[in-house]
C-alpha cells in the first residue's frame, strides 16, 4: 500500500471531503477511472496515427454520422 500526500486548495478540498471523495476508495477509484480513460485515449491516437499513415482518408462528419446510424440499425433497438 503506498501513502499520498497532496496539496490542495482549501476549497477544493472542502467541496473534495464534503463529497466524501478524499475517502481511499474514492481516490482508488478516481485514479483508475482516469488511468483507463487515458489508456483508451493513447489508444486511439494509436489508431490515429496508423490511418494516417496508411493513407486512409479522413470521413466527414456525414460519413461519420451515416456509419453510426448504420451499425445502431444493425444492433437494433435497445430493450
Amino acid at each position: 500500500m503506498t501513502t499520498l500526500q497532496i496539496e490542495l486548495p482549501d476549497t477544493t478540498a472542502q467541496a473534495a471531503q464534503a463529497a466524501g471523495l478524499l475517502t481511499p476508495q474514492s481516490i482508488d477509484r478516481l485514479l483508475t477511472e482516469a488511468l483507463r480513460k487515458r489508456e483508451a485515449a493513447n489508444s486511439l491516437l494509436s489508431i490515429a496515427d496508423r490511418v494516417a499513415a496508411a493513407g486512409i482518408p479522413e470521413m466527414s462528419m456525414q460519413e461519420i454520422n451515416a456509419e453510426v446510424k448504420a451499425a445502431r440499425a444493425q444492433r437494433g433497438p435497445l430493450n
